[in-house]
């Protein structure tokens, strides 16, 4: 038999104090059911602090805003609406996010509104005040054109900007000419000329505070070559009698999931070995994960977050505004710096890194193949519920045993965990997953690390199942409390947490 492959999730305080606290999860499952999303409210403004300690490390002035598309939690919201005014602010991405943002306590001087905009959106936006990220020349125009028809005050904006060239090599030398990876979203830069006309025309109704761009990408340098880029635009507009003091660089800061890096690396080697057939499958039905076997050779490319990334979040921001620019050869920090350029950013997974589990009771535990000794888990959550694989997310639950764990349970044994819907692609991971031990009916599996994306970014009431609730708690001495999510507020209280 071969040995167990782990993928067991980083976990850090107090992320890794709650996951010890069984009896407690046990308690608030039994009491608001199967699945549970559990957040941990303080963690995301430790996570702002140590984002705008990279600011300050760099001597730049500027904001994080938290991309809300990544968890839906008031709690999270009403948390960051409690710190500082000049420094965090939200990103919000259609209308409902903008309500619940404004009901969660942000002004309108803290939301920029990003994503595609429909009539109502871009008229509340601009009717409190928000920055408006925006996309296109059509969609300037319609805000230019809401704010005269409503007598609205001057809408502020940033121009979102995308396809990147650079034919320069390091120092400035000529190169390989780069094109940055293609958007759909934001003008590409060689039309950037007429979205300044676009803008100068409607300078009465909206007035450009810089510019943005958001790359759907891990490639540092190419984010860099985008930074230096935005700041030679920014030259062109001051040209044309523009004031842009704005560089927004979006999100993409990453997440590392998997604690450690040799368990990925035999992981990820394992799943090609076991496309090419020289190893048992890895996967429910050889699923290869974008991977296949063509001739004995594997082709395809992994459709895979890299779950163990040694720098990620405000430590990937660094290295991002310190290396050297393509063209004018010096980091971005630098060039921000010299042009008295603030720096905005919005996290949204990096923003809840170790803010919260999702937690699933065991429902149903039987054989999968007889031969192979493996098992399939039924629990009580479908991939909707927990989707952290939905995103290429690959890492391991924590087993939490109701009670004393069976002496005479042999271990490690290897599962596959299975959904609540009657449907054969409900699987909550399609990889064998290897646990200490079987899991019994009643146990728990807690998934470390869902706060961005995988909680209620694809959840639904299919088969009418009930989604998950959600919870805010807090560890006060020795023990924990707890209160539901719309319950929370960050300030003393009688109900809601703090008190």
């Amino acid at each position: 038999m071969d040995a167990p492959l782990y993928l067991r999730p980083r976990v850090d305080p107090p992320l890794a104090s709650l996951l010890g606290a069984g009896p407690f999860l046990h308690s608030l499952v039994d009491a608001l059911g199967s699945p549970l999303n559990v957040l941990l409210p303080e963690v995301i403004a430790e996570n702002a602090a140590r984002f705008r300690a990279v600011h300050r490390r760099h001597h730049l002035a500027g904001r994080v805003y938290f991309a809300h598309k990544a968890n839906r939690s008031s709690a999270l919201l009403r948390r960051l609406a409690a710190e500082d005014v000049a420094a965090v602010g939200v990103d919000v991405a259609s209308l409902e996010e903008l309500r619940h943002a404004l009901s969660c306590g942000f002004t309108g001087d803290r939301i920029v509104a990003t994503g595609p905009k429909d009539t109502e959106f871009l008229w509340l936006a601009a009717r409190v005040g928000a920055t408006v990220n925006l996309d296109s020349i059509s969609e300037l125009e319609q805000l230019a054109g809401l704010v005269r028809a409503h007598g609205l005050g001057r809408a502020t904006v940033l121009l979102r900007l995308s396809g990147f060239e650079s034919s320069a090599g390091p120092g400035g030398a000529a190169g390989t000419r780069l094109l940055s990876r293609r958007s759909r979203f934001g003008t590409p830069l060689r039309d950037a000329e007429a979205l300044l006309s676009a803008l100068v025309r409607n300078a009465d109704a909206v007035g450009m505070t810089g510019v943005a761009y958001h790359l759907d990408t891990t490639g540092v340098d190419e984010k860099v070559r985008a930074l230096e880029q935005c700041v030679l635009f920014m030259d062109e507009c001051r040209a044309r009698g523009l004031a842009p003091r704005v560089v927004d660089i979006g999100g993409g800061f990453g997440v590392g999931y998997v604690a450690e890096a040799g368990e990925w690396e035999q992981w990820t080697t394992a799943l090609s070995e076991a496309v090419l057939g020289r190893r048992p499958p890895l996967t429910w039905r050889g699923h290869g994960y974008g991977l296949r076997n063509e001739g004995g050779t594997v082709r395809g490319t992994a459709a895979l977050y890299p779950g163990h990334r040694p720098t990620a979040g405000p430590d990937y921001l660094d290295e991002l505004l310190s290396l050297p620019a393509p063209v004018l050869g010096r980091p971005p920090a630098t060039l921000l710096l010299e042009h008295l350029h603030d720096l905005y950013i919005e996290p949204g997974r990096a923003l809840v890194d170790q803010c919260g589990l999702s937690l699933a009771r065991v429902l149903d535990v039987r054989l999968a193949d007889t031969d192979s000794g493996q098992y399939l888990v039924r629990l009580g959550m479908n991939a909707g519920d927990m989707s952290l694989e939905e995103h290429g997310v690959l890492v391991d639950p924590v087993l939490l045993p109701r009670g004393e764990p069976d002496k005479d349970e042999e271990g490690p044994v290897g599962v596959f965990l299975a959904g609540n819907l009657c449907l054969e692609a409900d699987l909550i991971t399609r990889r064998l997953v290897h646990l200490p031990e079987l899991p019994r009916v009643g146990d728990l599996l807690a998934f470390a690390n869902t706060a961005g994306y995988a909680m209620d970014f694809h959840a639904h009431r299919a088969q009418r199942q009930p989604l998950a609730r959600t919870v805010a708690v807090e560890r006060r001495g020795d023990s924990w409390r707890w209160c539901l999510d719309e319950d929370y507020w960050p300030i003393p209280s009688l109900g809601g947490m703090p008190a």
